[in-house]
């Protein structure tokens, strides 16, 4: 299968701009957006998702449904780096 990419510009706030870089890490800008548009999440979600990751009680529901939604992101990024 042949895919063709072609680069777009688009224009986005400054405050935006940061938003997406500190979210990235080693990802590219591509990346990242594709991954929170396939995922549905925004920014602030998974802002907020990492400031309070650990400060969860390990009996708590929610804390499983974090860690078993975050799992397979982490077997991604587990075989692409190592």
């Amino acid at each position: 299968m042949h895919t063709q990419i072609m680069a777009k510009t688009i224009m986005i706030a400054n405050d935006t701009y940061k938003e997406l870089k500190e979210l990235k890490e080693d990802k590219s800008f591509s990346e990242l957006i594709r991954e929170l548009i396939k995922n549905g999440r925004t920014p602030k979600t998974v802002n907020n998702l990492k400031k309070h990751l650990g400060t969860l009680p390990k009996d708590d529901t929610e804390f499983e449904e974090a860690i078993k939604e975050l799992k397979p992101l982490y077997t991604k990024w587990k075989k692409k780096y190592v």
